[in-house]
């Protein structure tokens, strides 16, 4: 609609600007005729009145004079006569009469003894007054001026504005009308067809037809034929072979052979994904409607398989215009560009969200699971909103499998933990898998949560517990063993619980590497330009998060420039933090202490033109993250406690020149995938800025050695063969 408005805005431009030309110059012709008229006239009206008061004017007879103005202003309705003397001195005539003041044109009448006449423009109107010398033996004795009202001449170049203005604005709406009418139904809705057309096909959805309604757009559609014949002979053919793939254990996994895989597996079983984080938050800037993807590993994780797969994310609406953007039912289609799934919103109150995400989450349960130091918050209150969002997000999710045999379900990480149970109380036949994606402590660590009991309980219901590590599912093993009356089955790694048995794996999570992961542009410099950095660059990519070890980075990056000087002026270290949990007091604090750490040892090495750390505190897009990691000659992670950290891998795959170093925290779970990284101690300053004094210096050859073995790892464990393995170990279980 918006483009239909400005092409007709455009031509609606065109047509005014030709009609006021037009209009101007009928304007400006009907005044010169108008004013010549006028002219001659008044010429022939001067000449034979001076023939009539020149001889009376000569003998000094003024009485006859006047009495001859008089007759001629009442027969010719003039607006008034008046003679001069040779002096400019007014001898007889109207006493109003419309002149000059200062007399110039009667005085330049009778110097150049030439007639003359200008336009005179008073309160009352407009006036044409025209003066003739009068002369007495060929000698110019006075001067005769003949006034007339010239204000018809204004009244009918306003008419001739009117008239047009009027034909114009009528001519307008029947042009604007037929420019809308074509393009909006004939323009318009063939494009829209063909669009649509282009779009299906690249989708894989069923074939569509691309002919257009008008014959104008046929040699256009006979190439777009062309083009999604090919498409589709494309995707079959990618289809085919990645069904083929499906038999050879050592091929690449792929968004389509991921397809192939749950089409093979599930049988067009639907696949329900819930969490509490949604992969696509609508905020308002600036009194317009804006969609943005959250940082974190879940949505960086989960994204690709939907994409890939369809289905149902459920999640919990917490963007400001989520409400807008969502139907009644809170459903909407997903990604905005290119809808491939659909997201359900969860709608929680904000005192239910303070207790449930900021209170139970993440000041007890986050901490809880995190060795970061950070003593957990435990709270009824908290508790007891975490249970009653968990009891919605159960609801919600029942409501959308009613009427769906076996479904699918994929509940997400330790917002949900008590999910399981509800739905598998509901619906036995659903089958159930949830994945943990941050730590799982020790069974000593997890046991002084006072309602870890009620949580172990929740967890159990699902069919499969998915963790990062085989430590973790040892660690929840031990766990439930401690505190739950069950049977532990060690050597298939399983837990019977009543009637229940679930399975507890790990499940190593990964990126969409080959896919969104991999940059398919050439790096932009700019971006450095605009930050001042120059020389090395070392980049650090985390959320405003105590386990991630930010002031440690700092100090080991104080350390390096201590005993090196040769980095000061010339390396960089460049940290995106992103902002997380504002509203927790804790993550508050923690990103005013990196604030102020980074302040200080910006005024103990910064110059005039260089600052050591450059702190961006605000969360970068997915393309924005991977031009930086093809730029960055370090990539710095040093995590306190991590489940796996993404940012390790999505380092690796940005690197298509295998050039670069990572260097990552032993605690990060992705140190395990990753052997070619350089791993650090992070409570260790002096060992992180050997570390990266070791990266800084590293050969070229030995950087193309160790990226080449991480690139490798990540692509043969990618997001798609976890997702694969996952539904697969849950699909076959009994």
């Amino acid at each position: 609609m918006k483009q239909v408005l400005q092409i007709a805005g455009s031509a609606v431009l065109v047509v005014i600007l030709i009609a006021g030309y037009f209009a101007m110059s009928q304007a400006n012709q009907a005044k010169l005729e108008l004013t010549s008229r006028m002219q001659s006239r008044s010429q022939v009206l001067a000449d034979s009145l001076a023939e009539s008061i020149e001889p009376s004017y000569n003998t000094r007879a003024t009485s006859t004079v006047q009495r001859i103005i008089d007759r001629f202003v009442s027969s010719e309705r003039l607006a008034g006569i008046s003679v001069f003397n040779s002096s400019g001195v007014l001898v007889a005539g109207s006493l109003d009469m419309p002149i000059t003041k200062d007399g110039k044109l009667v005085a330049t009448a009778m110097d150049s003894d030439e007639a003359g006449g200008e336009f005179i423009r008073r309160n009352d109107g407009t006036y044409y007054v025209h003066v003739i010398p009068l002369h007495e033996d060929e000698r110019v004795v006075g001067a005769l001026a003949v006034a007339q009202n010239a204000t018809y001449i204004d009244e009918n170049i306003r008419l001739i504005w009117k008239d047009n203005i009027i034909r114009l604005l009528f001519l307008l709406l029947i042009f604007s009308a037929a420019i809308f009418v074509l393009v909006r139904w004939v323009f318009s809705q063939a494009i829209s067809k063909m669009v649509e057309s282009l779009k299906a096909v690249r989708k894989g959805d069923s074939e569509v037809d691309t002919a257009p309604s008008s014959s104008f757009f046929e040699p256009l559609a006979g190439e777009i034929s062309k083009v999604t014949t090919s498409l589709r002979q494309a995707r079959r053919v990618a289809s085919e072979e990645a069904r083929m793939r499906l038999e050879k254990l050592d091929s690449p996994w792929t968004a389509e052979r991921l397809k192939e895989f749950i089409k093979a597996h599930l049988k067009d079983r639907p696949i329900f994904i819930l969490s509490n984080g949604e992969p696509y938050v609508n905020t308002k800037v600036r009194g317009e409607v804006k969609w943005t993807t959250p940082a974190g590993g879940v949505i960086t994780a989960m994204e690709p398989v939907m994409e890939a797969c369809g289905g149902m994310w459920i999640a919990h609406g917490s963007g400001a215009a989520d409400r807008e953007t969502a139907g009644a039912d809170g459903k909407l289609s997903v990604p905005p560009e290119e809808p491939k799934y659909t997201l359900k919103r969860v709608w929680v109150s904000p005192k239910d969200a303070k207790g449930y995400y900021n209170g139970f989450s993440n000041e007890a349960l986050w901490p809880l699971c995190h060795m970061a130091h950070v003593r957990p918050q435990f709270r009824k209150e908290d508790w007891l909103a975490y249970r009653k969002v968990n009891g919605l997000f159960a609801k919600t999710l029942l409501e959308e499998i009613r009427h769906v045999e076996h479904p699918i379900v994929l509940v997400q990480d330790y917002h949900l933990a008590l999910v399981p149970a509800l739905i598998k109380k509901s619906r036995p036949d659903a089958q159930v898998a949830m994945f943990w994606h941050i730590p799982w402590p020790s069974a000593t660590q997890f046991n002084i949560c006072p309602w870890r009991k009620e949580i172990l309980e929740g967890m159990l219901g699902a069919d499969l517990m998915g963790f990062h590590t085989q430590q973790n599912c040892n660690n929840f093993m031990d766990t439930v063993a401690s505190e739950v009356e069950s049977r532990i089955d060690y050597e298939h790694f399983s837990i019977f619980r009543e009637a229940h048995r679930t399975f507890v794996k790990p499940f190593p999570i990964s990126i969409a590497y080959p896919g969104n992961a991999e940059p398919s542009e050439t790096p932009d410099r700019n971006i450095l330009v605009k930050l001042k950095i120059r020389g090395n660059l070392i980049l650090g990519v985390d959320r405003l998060d105590y386990i991630k070890g930010i002031p440690e980075r700092f100090k080991g990056f104080e350390f390096l420039l201590d005993g090196h000087a040769e980095y000061r002026g010339t390396t960089t270290l460049l940290q995106i933090g992103s902002p997380t949990r504002e509203s927790v007091g804790m993550f508050r604090e923690y990103a005013q202490r990196v604030v102020a750490e980074s302040e200080r040892i910006n005024e103990k090495f910064g110059t005039k033109d260089w600052k050591p750390i450059i702190l961006e505190r605000r969360s970068y897009s997915h393309a924005e993250l991977r031009n930086l990691y093809q730029l960055a000659d370090v990539c710095l992670v040093t995590s306190l406690h991590d489940g796996m950290n993404l940012v390790a891998k999505e380092f690796a795959a940005a690197r298509r020149d295998e050039s670069g170093v990572l260097v990552i925290s032993q605690f990060a779970g992705a140190s395990r995938d990753l052997k070619g990284a350089l791993v650090v101690n992070p409570y260790s300053a002096e060992e992180t800025s050997a570390a990266l004094h070791t990266a800084l210096s590293m050969p070229k050859t030995e950087q193309h050695r160790r990226m080449k073995t991480m690139r490798a790892s990540v692509r043969e464990y990618n997001i798609y063969r976890w997702s694969a393995e996952l539904i697969k170990a849950l699909s076959q279980l009994e």
